[in-house]
Formats: C-alpha cells, structure tokens, sequence
C-alpha cells in the first residue's frame, strides 16, 4: 500500500478523558501504521505547549496544533501562526470588558487568569499544572496567543460580534467556546499537509469524536468516528468505529487495510 497520511484527534479519540491514558492496542496500531510506512499526524485543538508525554511517546511523524495554527513534521517547524500582538493586546481588554472566563493559548505557554473565578477553567488549570505544562497569567507582560477559549453564563453576542473579523468560533457547548484565528481549522491543517507530500485527500485518514474535529471529518472521504463520540458526527463518517476503550482504534485501522 502507498504511503498513507492518518490523523488522529487526541482527546477521545487516542487518550482517554477518564484515565488520561492510551490504550496497549492503540500504541500497538500506531505502530504498525508507522512500520507499514504511513506517517502519524496529531490533529488537535490543543497548541504544542499541552501534548501530554504519553502522546510524544508514540512518536508521530509530526503535529498539527492549535486547530491549524502549528504544523510540524519530524520536529521540522512548517507553519506556525500568531495572533497579532495588537490583536492580541485589544482581545484581552475586550474579554475582561465582557467579564469572561478565559484561557489564552500558545504554542509555548497557557495563559489562566490569576484570580479563576469558573470552576471548569479553574479544572482545566489544574490538570494543566498537574501535567507540568508551561502557565503563565492573563495579566503577564509578555501574553502572545495562537487561540483561545472562553466559558461563560451570560450572553456573549456582543463580544462575538466584536472579534467576529480576526476570529472563527467553534461552540464546544452552549457555554464553552473555543476560537481561533480566521481561516485556520483541523482541516486546513490537512490541506497543508497533503500539498507538502504532493499527495491527495484521499490518502488521508481522520480519527476524531468531537465537534472541533468536525472541520477534519467533513474534509475527507475517510473520516472515522469513535462510537464514543457525539452521535451528531456519526453522519460525517465513512466509518463508525468501536470506542475507545474497546480498541476503537486498532479496528478501524485493520478495516481499511492500514495495519
């Protein structure tokens, strides 16, 4: 078979959001899929500076983060792009105008406000430092972003309205929004990609579950759902696989002949 391109989502698709762990036969497909000559590729909504170790354990070919933002390929830097300082510098007087709950991300460092009000922000701060990622503060000096987040109990139309022209949302739920810079998604991450192998969107492969990895599953004829995954994503997927406590992964790969 000719060399393939696979993305994998990382958050319930290759980790599991109980356990933060990988699973025996998960590490297993993924390499078989490199020995059989394919090329792994993470595709995350996180930026570089949140991979957890037990993903660089499994040593992909290379990262797209930050929904498109950052790619890379055999720790070769290919594309990276950073909200303008400018921009940066007005989101941040506009997110506390607007009295919100938010999480500046880079690709070397997440930004958490000093005094976090929100409980989920307040969690996700905690799991961070747990992880002995790089943090710093909203209200730091040197505060750059690649994207962002927000949570909220309030309406946010307004605010929407005012980064509508830098800015793209992707409603993770009715109350937590995460955004990024226009035209940057998982799926021009792919793009990318495919036009730096001179190769085709139908040598791509896509593993994802939630609604962030919906830009990626719509892109491509070989998108694959986990069964854990929202169920509204099941009508994007060529292929329904099992979740990913029951080895989700290493089905799907031995279905289409990957491994």
């Amino acid at each position: 078979m000719n060399k393939k391109l696979l993305f994998f989502d990382i958050d319930g698709t290759l980790l599991n959001e109980k356990t933060h762990t990988i699973s025996a036969s998960t590490r297993r497909a993924i390499q078989q899929a490199k020995n059989n000559g394919h090329l792994i590729f993470i595709n995350t909504g996180r930026t570089r500076a949140t991979i957890d170790q037990c993903i660089e354990a499994l040593e992909p070919d290379g990262y797209v983060c930050g929904c498109g933002t950052f790619i890379s390929y055999r720790d070769k830097l290919l594309y990276h792009v950073q909200v303008d300082q400018n921009i940066c510098d007005k989101l941040i007087s506009t997110i506390t105008h607007h009295q919100l709950s938010a999480i500046l991300e880079a690709s070397d460092r997440i930004y958490f406000p000093k005094d976090i009000k929100d409980e989920v922000v307040a969690y996700i701060y905690q799991l961070y430092s747990n992880a002995h990622f790089p943090l710093g503060f909203i209200e730091d000096d040197d505060v750059h972003l690649d994207k962002f987040c927000i949570q909220f109990y309030h309406d946010v139309s307004t605010f929407a309205q005012e980064i509508e022209n830098d800015f793209e949302i992707i409603k993770r739920s009715p109350v937590f929004w995460e955004i990024v810079p226009k035209n940057h998604s998982k799926a021009t991450g792919i793009q990318y990609l495919v036009d730096y192998f001179g190769l085709s969107l139908d040598d791509c492969y896509v593993f994802g579950d939630s609604f962030n990895d919906e830009p990626m599953l719509s892109y491509v004829k070989h998108a694959i759902v986990m069964k854990n995954g929202d169920k509204e994503l099941y009508k994007l997927a060529e292929y329904v696989t099992d979740d990913i406590d029951h080895d989700g992964i290493e089905k799907a790969l031995h279905h289409y002949g990957l491994i």
